[in-house]
């Protein structure tokens, strides 16, 4: 056998386990040594019927004693076999499993593992997984330290443990090696046949650890170098934009607030991107209400001023409106033309800006995915912008910097992650934190509290209204009442908060389904004061700047991420008053009780992040996958970041002595990247 075979060619695996194999994404015989377990058990004590422990798991070796019974109580079969090993007696009891009468074979002794219990004054080992010693072989299922998968219904961990055992033991397969000796040796990893072997069937905890850290450092290892050839032909492609003049004064003079030290350390990275005579690719990664849309301006000012258009593409219509109205306000007065293009225009409106697009009669062009159709042609697109990124995909961002020549790239996210993190999503990217909110801005106060407290929250946001003159928003996750959930549902909810708490203030509702033209009369209502209380789904995460706004009531808040929720909150306390963020929850879920903890105990997005990301694991920090990365099969972002340290240094210092993985040393390494990011599924699309 070969790593690339069917797993057809493994003995004991016919068209139904062929099915079962392939809905775990295994097809080959590689995939099947890389499908690593979840978790172990450990069974490697073994005692002796008189020694079992009751309420326990235990595993012992034993034979059958007596003829199996089968007896029918009620709808339920049970199956009871008494065993022995000399020490004592115990039996096993299987339910609604009649097969296990002939299961055991007469005079053979098998490894057991199960629940241990007491029954009518005698011992009893409930449905034990079990198999037959063999002399000549260590067993797979008990008296060491046994792996755990992922599965499937009729595909047993015993046989899943089998499987994978026989293609161990089959002498002609290599497991593969493909990391140049120099880096193996270097970072004393040990080869991938005994990580793949131990990763499986560690024989002790010392051989699992050294084999989890050399498949960790490999996987990280191979999209680090993939990354930094990416990274290495954006930046290797000499600038078409040519960017002289950098002076931003002009633009910086007419905002409301000075530029923090944070905002101006990244329109430096921006102006020395411009002229290193290479493209620029870079992130402005900032909390909430940091300042990024200021950064942005800068930078449109600039490639303007240099004889370029810019296109700044947000997620929804309602923040590309907004960045619409904002960068009119600003560049109106110094004579640089704006243009708003989205899908709720009508015909002859987008006909008209696609004509000033195409013709240069416009230098700003601020849309939706509108902007990647085909029909849109830049005349001379210089600095390409995409808002809140993690709502793209890459291949969007790659679209929209086609439609120019090699013009410059800069991403922005509201969603703080940890800087290892970033390196890993946006690796083919610069980055530049903006660390610092403007001045005037207050800690927002955030309290968790039970649907018991209605009186009081109402009570609460009714003051705020009517004594302080303030507005709030209350988020809900559904629209429409249904009755297989309990969650507040949008309509509902606004029609009894009117008739009821709120009986007397404009109440108003919001949500995605709504046509874009009422959803912008409600919204253009809340921001000029005449709306008290908007009801809404999450449309409103993103790009509704209300100062005035400063209670953000959440529902069900136990159904939202850290992320959603700290961009909910950065709704209010955009204003100069004190602003407070209510999340109402009945859940008593351990993992959701501390999200609302951490959101109460904290308003840094940086912090955030790190628990967002140690409670959700590194598989879906909002939504890895949308961003063409390879899902991890055992790296851990949040617990392998010493790992990923020495990955960095490794894979730089190879990147440097042979970027294109020419040398023959590095042909294995070239190979394994090509199957896994080009000839496979797995593609990174920038």
């Amino acid at each position: 056998m070969v790593l690339s075979d069917p797993v057809t060619k493994i003995k004991n695996i016919g068209g139904e386990r062929e099915k079962l194999l392939a809905s775990l994404n295994i097809h080959t015989v590689g995939d099947l040594l890389e499908y690593f377990p979840r978790s172990y058990d450990d069974r490697s004590s073994v005692t002796t019927i008189s020694r079992l422990a009751e309420g326990e798991d235990n595993t012992f070796i034993a034979r059958a004693v007596s003829d199996a019974k089968v007896m029918r109580i009620k709808k339920l079969t049970v199956t009871k076999l008494l065993l022995g090993d000399g020490t004592g007696n115990i039996e096993a009891v299987w339910y609604n499993q009649p097969y296990m009468k002939n299961a055991l074979k007469d005079g053979q002794d098998y490894i057991f593992t199960g629940r241990v219990n007491k029954k009518y004054s005698r011992l009893q080992v409930d449905s034990p997984e079990f198999e037959a010693v063999n002399p000549d072989g260590q067993p797979v299922s008990g008296g060491r330290i046994v792996p755990v998968y992922s599965t499937v219904k009729r595909l047993s961990q015993k046989v899943l443990r089998r499987l994978i055992k026989t293609v161990l033991e089959d002498t002609e397969l290599l497991c593969g090696e493909f990391l140049p000796t120099d880096t193996v040796n270097k970072y004393k990893l040990c080869s991938r046949s005994f990580a793949i072997n131990n990763i499986h069937f560690p024989t002790d905890d010392e051989s699992f650890f050294k084999a989890r850290h050399r498949l960790v450092f490999e996987e990280l290892f191979l999209l680090q170098i993939k990354l930094l050839q990416l990274k290495g032909t954006v930046q290797a492609k000499p600038a078409s934009v040519v960017i002289k003049a950098l002076d931003y004064e002009p633009l910086t003079e007419r905002l409301a607030f000075p530029l923090t030290g944070a905002q101006r350390r990244a329109v430096n990275d921006i102006c020395a991107d411009f002229s290193s005579g290479s493209v620029m690719n870079r992130l402005i990664q900032g909390d909430v209400g940091c300042g990024k849309t200021a950064v942005a301006m800068t930078a449109a000012y600039i490639a303007v001023k240099n004889g370029y258009q810019t296109a700044l593409m947000a997620p929804t219509d309602v923040l590309a409106l907004q960045h619409y109205k904002s960068f009119c306000n600003i560049f109106g007065e110094l004579g640089i033309r704006c243009s708003l293009l989205t899908s709720s225009l009508k015909k002859k409106e987008k006909q008209a800006v696609y004509a000033d697009i195409e013709n240069g009669d416009t230098d700003i062009i601020i849309g939706t995915h509108a902007l990647i159709q085909a029909a849109v042609r830049f005349k001379r697109l210089g600095l390409v912008i995409t808002d809140e990124q993690h709502r793209f995909g890459v291949r969007q961002r790659s679209v929209l910097t086609e439609k120019g020549d090699n013009p410059h790239a800069l991403v922005m996210t509201a969603t703080p992650i940890p800087r290892t993190l970033a390196l890993i999503l946006y690796g083919d990217l610069d980055i530049s934190v903006i660390d610092e909110l403007p001045p005037g801005r207050e800690h927002i106060d955030t309290f968790a509290v039970h649907t018991s407290y209605y009186p009081r929250v109402y009570g609460f946001i009714r003051r705020q209204i009517e004594e302080e003159g303030r507005q709030a928003y209350i988020v809900c996750s559904a629209i429409e009442e249904n009755e297989k959930t309990e969650l507040r549902a949008v309509e509902e909810y606004t029609a009894q908060l009117t008739d009821g708490a709120f009986k007397g203030l404009n109440v108003a509702m919001l949500h995605g389904k709504m046509k874009p033209d009422l959803k912008q009369e409600i919204m253009d209502g809340f921001a000029a004061g005449k709306i008290d209380v908007l009801v809404s789904t999450t449309v409103i995460e993103v790009g509704i700047n209300v100062p005035n706004a400063t209670v953000m009531l959440i529902e069900n808040a136990e159904r939202f991420g850290l992320s959603a929720l700290h961009q909910l909150r950065g709704r209010v306390g955009r204003g100069g008053g004190k602003s407070f963020c209510i999340l109402v929850s009945e859940t008593k879920n351990k993992v959701a009780l501390e999200r609302l903890k951490t959101m109460c105990s904290t308003n840094d997005g940086f912090v955030i992040s790190e628990k967002d990301l140690s409670l959700r694991g590194p598989g879906d920090f909002f939504g890895t996958r949308q961003h063409g990365l390879p899902e991890m099969k055992i790296a851990n972002l949040y617990k392998d970041i010493d790992i990923l340290k020495l990955v960095q240094q490794a894979s730089t210092e190879l990147y440097r002595r042979d970027p294109e993985l020419e040398l023959p040393c590095n042909a294995a390494l070239r190979k394994k990247i090509e199957d896994i990011f080009e000839n496979g599924s797995e593609k990174i699309c920038l």
